[in-house]
């Protein structure tokens, strides 16, 4: 297991469903494809179906087992995401985690719990924060930026990006024309469309509409994903009891067929392009209507989701770090800690929504750090447990003898650093706590923002390159006015 940065030999893991319920869930959902079919609304992609041997019936189409499986065999197993720099960031493959952020809330929730619409800035400081915590392995935008022109808002987040932050990134674009923007950006800043591709920078993220249809503007995307082999997901993001069915396994079910019709378009468009397997879900609540994320149920439904992606050979999506609580607080702590350790343990390759609160509505930049701190713990945790002759210790037991203590043994002197610590959390004495302030966990979370936002400067693209952005954004916005 590759945990952001800290690789463990042995695979500590945690199975949700067992080898013949995956293979019934993927022969239903052939029969789903087979029997029931997908509306496409893209003639292309019908075209692309109808050629290749599927079954289509004006929008509607009927997919053969041997196309999936043909799809499934030529898509690739791993894929790499690389830093502005081009340096090789993420190993997307078998059980490597990594955690990063979720894209477009609505607000942001500032200490006093009070949430507001973000701005450009709120954004530039987000992904500031993002650049700096070193548990967070990729960026995404976080926030629609409410003092932009709203055609602008995706082309204007991955410029703040791409501009505030090394790391990789993932990408939502309302449609082609800004993705082909975004792609431009990207590409300016490698050098090239063809470096690019060599050395991707983001991944993309794309949904259908559950239940079993797929819209014109989200199969455009993926195809043009696929013909520049700009690695894609194709990710379902129903409510069980609402789009999909109430049971996990119906939503799993239903979600891994969305998926599939998707990995056979990509793949007949250019076999061999990355995808990026996976799907988000959560219950519907039959009492609020409100979609519950982090829930057990929502957690069951995406270790289902990690089980089929193993069975298939290929990356998988999902999220933690994210919840239902309104505020940073002992919910919001609760449900984070619970999703990032059970991602860790299911071997979800790209895990987003780290920091979201109100169920995808808002974020909170102390409940970001402190999520930054759980991830961090969590790979503390699952971290391989030596057991050689050194970490054994036989020799400090015999030296110390009965009743002794080890204390100022070698074996501790050698070691005693070893023990995980974070930076927010506190194991004074309570009169200590005290005397200094006796701060809460959300408190110390809030002077860490300030800190790393007061003393802390992204590395700045150079010049030339910071221009060619402008450009780029500056053609987008005389043609979109």
């Amino acid at each position: 297991m590759y945990l952001g940065k800290l690789y463990n030999e042995p695979e500590i893991m945690f199975s949700t469903l067992n080898q013949d319920q995956v293979r019934e869930i993927h022969s239903k959902s052939i029969q789903i494809l087979e029997e029931i079919g997908m509306v496409v609304h893209h003639k292309e992609a019908l075209q692309l179906l109808k050629d290749a041997g599927a079954f289509v019936d004006g929008n509607k189409v009927f997919v053969p087992a041997f196309l999936v499986e043909k799809a499934i065999r030529s898509a690739p197993s791993r894929f790499t995401l690389y830093d502005r720099d081009g340096n090789a960031a993420m190993h997307v493959e078998h059980r490597n985690v990594y955690f990063g952020t979720g894209s477009d809330t609505l607000y942001r929730i500032d200490f006093e719990g009070e949430r507001r619409q973000w701005t450009k800035k709120d954004v530039e400081d987000g992904i500031t924060l993002c650049d700096y915590l070193e548990n967070i392995d990729f960026v995404m935008s976080m926030g629609l930026i409410s003092d932009v022109e709203t055609k602008m808002n995706t082309r204007e987040q991955y410029a703040v990006m791409i501009r505030k932050s090394k790391k990789p990134q993932v990408v939502v674009c309302d449609d082609v024309n800004d993705l082909k923007d975004v792609i431009a950006m990207a590409a300016a800043v490698r050098g090239s469309l063809e470096e690019l591709q060599r050395k991707p920078l983001f991944a993309v993220y794309c949904e259908p509409s559950s239940p079993l249809v797929n819209t014109y503007t989200a199969i455009d995307k993926l195809l043009l994903c696929a013909e520049l082999r700009i690695p894609v997901n194709y990710a379902g993001g129903g409510l069980a009891g609402g789009t999909t069915p109430v049971t996990a396994a119906g939503t799993i079910l239903l979600n891994n067929a969305e998926c599939l019709l998707g990995l056979v378009i990509h793949q007949l468009k250019n076999p061999g392009a990355p995808f990026l397997y996976g799907f988000g879900n959560g219950p519907l609540d039959m009492k609020t209507m409100q979609s519950i994320y982090a829930s057990p149920t929502a957690i069951q439904i995406q270790g289902g989701m990690c089980e089929l992606a193993r069975y298939y050979q290929l990356p998988s999506w999902g999220e933690a770090g994210d919840g239902a609580s309104k505020l940073c607080d002992e919910q919001s702590t609760m449900e984070a800690a619970h999703f990032i350790l059970m991602a860790a343990l299911q071997g979800c390759n790209i895990t987003h929504d780290v920091g979201y609160l109100d169920c995808g509505l808002s974020i909170s930049f102390e409940h970001l750090v402190i999520c930054d701190e759980i991830i961090s713990r969590t790979k503390a945790t699952v971290k391989e447990l030596k057991t050689d002759e050194e970490y054994l210790g036989y020799d400090a037991i015999a030296r110390v003898g009965h009743g002794g203590n080890y204390i100022c043994d070698k074996h501790t002197l050698d070691h005693m650093r070893e023990e995980w610590k974070g930076d927010l959390s506190d194991y004074n004495s309570y009169e200590t706590w005290h005397s200094k302030g006796k701060l809460s966990m959300r408190e110390r979370a809030h002077q860490k923002v300030q800190h790393i936002l007061s003393t802390y400067q992204p590395e700045a693209l150079p010049a030339e390159l910071d221009a060619e952005i402008e450009e780029i954004l500056e053609r987008a916005r005389k043609a979109l006015s």
